[in-house]
């Protein structure tokens, strides 16, 4: 019996599978592997005093400009959307449903290129206002696109359906008699939500949040575009301008720094709770309606 006990987890790591899942595994890992190998490097300190007195303040502080920013946007978007589309009823909802998922085949660069185009001074909108109003330059202030706001901007625009998806599911696979419980208690829906839902689906839209940040993190093209300094911008910049390929990845390895704080945090952030959905229940049952004669601004009525 011991022996047979024995061979059964030495079948299990023979298995074929098995075997190509950590040959992949591995594969992913060399990158990784190569990159923190490199911070024990010597060789790279004319470059690193030259980064240190130029940019590498800036950036730091883009970086976490950054994801502070893009991190509220995309969890406000997101979540706001998929609280409406899945929660309320309204005109055109179930085309806004797959309609919200759309930005995620734009990439952002592709959405900086455009509004850059709109909003720059000679652009459209610009031209408009100074038509329309006789403006001149000087006589009236309007935002800077390519700036770090504008990046921010962009990446939320672009990365705010992670969120939106891993929420909206959420928000549909919780626990029907929960609502059922808060509404005979006699919370209305924005207490409901703010009580009930969103506690519920937190896992879920910090998972998204966590991805749309990673994603702003390893981003080249937006940030090059629009001149801010980052971390990527910086790794290019050492092996292609500086030609120092080891100070390039001492970089990359503080940018996995940053990753790795990310997914800390989001795990810090759910400590030890556990959420379980109870079984979904049917749309019908808790769509909230706004009805023509509604206020703007109350809530809308759930039945």
């Amino acid at each position: 019996m011991p022996s047979t006990a024995l061979r059964r987890p030495l079948q299990d790591l023979i298995n074929p599978v098995v075997l190509v899942a950590m040959l992949l595994a591995l594969l992913l890992a060399v990158p990784v592997l190569v990159v923190a190998g490199s911070v024990f490097a010597g060789g790279t300190a004319e470059t690193w005093s030259h980064l240190a007195q130029t940019v590498l303040g800036e950036f730091v502080r883009n970086t976490l400009v950054m994801l502070t920013s893009v991190g509220l946007g995309v969890a406000v978007i997101g979540v706001t959307t998929a609280w409406l589309t899945s929660m309320t009823e309204f005109p055109g909802r179930r085309v806004f449903e797959w309609a919200l998922v759309l930005p995620l085949a734009m990439p952002a660069y592709v959405m900086a290129y455009v509004y850059t185009d709109l909003l720059q001074f000679v652009g459209p909108v610009q031209g408009w206002l100074r038509e329309t109003f006789d403006w001149r330059r000087g006589d009236y202030w309007f935002p800077e696109v390519r700036s770090v706001g504008g990046a921010c901007a962009m990446f939320a625009l672009v990365l705010y359906p992670y969120v939106y998806l891993l929420a909206r599911t959420a928000f549909l696979a919780r626990s029907a008699s929960l609502q059922e419980a808060a509404r005979s208690l006699g919370l209305g829906p924005w207490r409901t939500f703010l009580r009930i839902s969103l506690p519920l689906a937190r896992p879920a839209i910090v998972a998204g949040v966590s991805l749309a940040l990673m994603e702003t993190l390893a981003d080249f093209g937006t940030v090059s575009y629009f001149a801010v300094q980052t971390f990527t911008t910086g790794i290019f910049r050492a092996w292609f301008s500086l030609g120092d390929r080891i100070a390039a990845a001492q970089l990359s390895a503080a940018l996995l720094g940053f990753v790795a704080l990310v997914l800390l945090l989001e795990h810090a952030s759910r400590g030890r709770a556990r959420h379980a959905a109870g079984p979904r229940a049917p749309l019908h049952s808790h769509v909230c309606t706004a009805g023509r004669r509604a206020r703007p601004g109350s809530p809308a009525h759930c039945r």
